[in-house]
């Protein structure tokens, strides 16, 4: 199966907008890949979703018990300092290499421009979404 990483704005995109970061969280919650998630990731996600967003503390909490549910929860052991322009991107990172994910999905230009890390290819949700088998 393939084994993927999702930057945070993957899951606030898909969340709060829809469109294909949406279609990339049902395809994960319906099997067709492994989704990789810390908590570093997960802090982030929540953080973003009550504080710009306003979700109450009830929403978040059903998120997070419903991601639990078709996630994959890693916990990275390496702290790395790749991404010098913006260094909360390196979480995703270290999400990945922990995971042993092949893909991260990203809309970060910072991410998107180093392509790939240690054998992991970095690519937008819609380009990902393309990779994908028909279910």
């Amino acid at each position: 199966m393939i084994g993927v990483t999702a930057d945070s704005n993957i899951y606030i995109s898909g969340l709060v907008f829809a469109g294909p970061p949406l279609q990339f969280l049902d395809a994960a919650l319906a099997g067709r890949f492994q989704l990789s998630l810390s908590s570093p990731l997960l802090d982030e996600i929540l953080r973003v979703l009550r504080d710009k967003f306003l979700w109450p503390q009830t929403r978040l909490d059903e998120l997070s018990a419903r991601l639990d549910k078709f996630t994959q929860h890693v916990h990275p052991a390496v702290t790395l300092d790749v991404v010098k322009n913006d260094p909360d991107d390196n979480r995703v990172l270290e999400c990945a290499v922990a995971a042993g994910s092949q893909y991260i999905v990203t809309d970060d230009t910072d991410l998107l421009d180093l392509g790939h890390y240690s054998g992991i290819q970095i690519v937008r949700v819609a380009d990902f979404m393309k990779l994908l088998p028909s279910p």
